[in-house]
């Protein structure tokens, strides 16, 4: 019997950078009105979920990451009124609201961390990690990834506290039940409005060793440690677990984990996050495929190790972009290549096992964009300029039109807009054939129509070899095929599959060719996606044997 359709397991998930996505008010700054006013856009798209980037109360030392206050919408975003109407709106469209939860750290401003450093008998004391110094020296060799100790002194108490972000994004204790307890009532607050699902950030950080061992160095990169003891604890498959049960008491509501880990890429661990597949998160992100080459090969050995780790109850996910690393645009390279290569990237998305979750502007093929010292808003990027750009190239506004300030804004955008915003736009794509857009949202389209695309198996066949990957997705009756060439030669797709096949959608051939057999001949970077129809005997092929072709740009 086919399973009912869950929008986290078999929808698509959209992800909005709410300070760039639309700026209803003219200040600079994205806002949940603004979101608002796009939802016709989002549903057009044709997409089953928003997640937004975190709009609660923050003072904005690390665009929203430094929470002051769980229970308030941030008024640079709107108000608590605004975010109900967002989500009523949303719902009315048939559309799920997924808010980012930061769980991990506080801000310093949070009146818990106020208060658990006024006094060290304060009742909030143990709601964050304080520890005793060592020598005068912290408590440990423990690195904040913003760089240096992640322990901060405190005059006052005369203690150190932790912070494995910037020192006014203070670490909670996950050790203490009463801040768990805290938490999970504060989830519950969100889900009894109306909230959908949760994106928990870095939520292999949440336990940190209770002995608090230093970290080993890394063998021949002395700054460098091995992080076995401030993330990645056993522990935190507990509080997987009880959060899991919080959300259980409500119909269809999700938790997605970001389990980041350096060097990225950990599929056993990210995996491990799901439990046994109903017992801890429902989803858990893996982002080996970002931190891979543009290599067929090389994707395939990342999504079968991916595959092979998730539990046999558990469900992937899959990403190709978000808002703390570089845009797929831009690692796919530049010019018409650039172009091609991102609808190859689309149709893998879209067309593996798993829930794909895409990235505002991904749509249209945004690019990062060049930063100057004096706009960057990342405390991240600012720390290491110039070596390293920070997250906000990948940030810049959405690319509405090709007027002024890219249709974001009438004001001064937070950001500055890409440089390549009159041509790159949404606008200038709806009404373009062959835009990344229009192959976008026909994906996207096609996915919901096929249950093979958002329920069926996985079964790979051309496993990245000559450049070419290709792969079956079978539900029930329904077989569909995908081939991808990655490469910038043409390549043939030879498997002795007889029967009658049908393009169903493609960046070269026609829809509605037909083939007797997995073989035809792929064009350079070509993607395209077959249908088995039925047995040869039985299917009187209108287009026999043929691999016609249309013109792409």
């Amino acid at each position: 019997m086919t399973e009912p359709w869950l929008w986290w397991k078999h929808g698509v998930i959209y992800q909005i950078y709410p300070r760039s996505f639309y700026d209803s008010n003219g200040d600079g700054v994205g806002d949940i009105p603004g979101i608002i006013e796009k939802l016709d856009y989002i549903t057009a798209l044709g997409v089953d979920a928003i997640w937004l980037s975190p709009v609660n109360a923050s003072p904005m030392r690390d665009c929203g990451y430094d929470i002051s206050d769980y229970y308030r919408i941030d008024p640079v975003f709107g108000t608590e009124a605004d975010f109900r109407r967002l989500i009523n709106k949303a719902h009315a469209r048939g559309l799920r609201i997924v808010m980012d939860m930061v769980m991990n750290h506080t801000s310093h401003l949070h009146p818990w961390f106020l208060s658990s450093r006024t006094t060290r008998k304060s009742p909030k004391r143990d709601w964050y990690i304080w520890h005793d110094g060592h020598r005068n020296r912290p408590p440990n060799n423990w690195q904040s990834i913003f760089g240096g100790s992640a322990w901060m002194w405190d005059e006052h108490t005369l203690q150190y506290f932790l912070h494995s972000f910037l020192e006014e994004q203070p670490d909670l204790n996950w050790r203490n039940k009463e801040l768990r307890a805290a938490m999970y009532g504060m989830l519950r607050y969100w889900l009894d409005l109306g909230v959908d699902g949760f994106r928990l950030d870095v939520v292999n950080w949440f336990i940190k060793d209770g002995r608090f061992r230093n970290n080993p160095a890394i063998p021949g990169v002395p700054m460098l440690q091995k992080h076995i003891h401030d993330r990645n604890r056993p522990e935190m498959h507990d509080i997987m677990k009880e959060i899991r049960q919080v959300l259980d008491q409500y119909d269809e509501r999700m938790a997605v984990g970001e389990v980041f880990t350096m060097p990225p890429g950990n599929p056993s661990l990210s995996a491990s996050c799901l439990g046994d597949g109903a017992d801890e998160l429902h989803m858990a992100f893996d982002f080996s495929l970002m931190y891979r080459p543009w290599n067929a090969r090389s994707y395939y050995r990342c999504l079968r190790r991916w595959d092979r780790s998730i539990p046999k109850e558990g469900w992937p996910c899959h990403v190709l972009s978000n808002h703390d690393q570089p845009r797929g645009m831009s690692r796919y390279g530049g010019g018409r290549d650039g172009v091609k290569r991102a609808k190859v990237a689309a149709a893998l998305l879209l067309t593996l096992k798993g829930t794909p979750f895409l990235y505002y502007g991904e749509e249209i093929g945004m690019k990062n964009r060049h930063v100057p010292r004096g706009d960057m808003r990342d405390p991240l990027g600012k720390r290491y300029w110039p070596f390293f750009p920070g997250r906000d190239p990948s940030r810049t506004p959405m690319q509405w039109t090709g007027g002024e300030n890219a249709g974001f804004t009438s004001g001064r955008s937070w950001l500055p807009v890409g440089v390549d915003y009159r041509d790159i736009n949404v606008q200038s794509q709806e009404n373009d054939r062959y835009s990344v857009y229009r192959f976008y949202k026909s994906l996207l389209a096609l996915r919901r129509e096929k249950t093979a695309l958002h329920r069926g198996k996985w079964k790979p066949a051309l496993k990245g070899r000559r450049g070419v990957l290709g792969y079956y997705r079978e539900h029930e009756k329904n077989v569909i095929f995908i081939a991808l060439n990655f490469i910038g030669k043409n390549r043939k797709v030879h498997i002795r599959d007889r029967g009658q096949w049908k393009v169903l959608l493609s960046t070269h051939k026609f829809r509605n060719t037909y083939f007797n057999s997995l073989e035809f001949n792929l064009s350079p970077y070509e993607a395209t996606v077959l249908e088995k129809t039925g047995p040869l005997e039985s299917a009187a092929s209108p287009f026999p044997g043929t691999s016609a072709s249309c013109p792409t740009r």
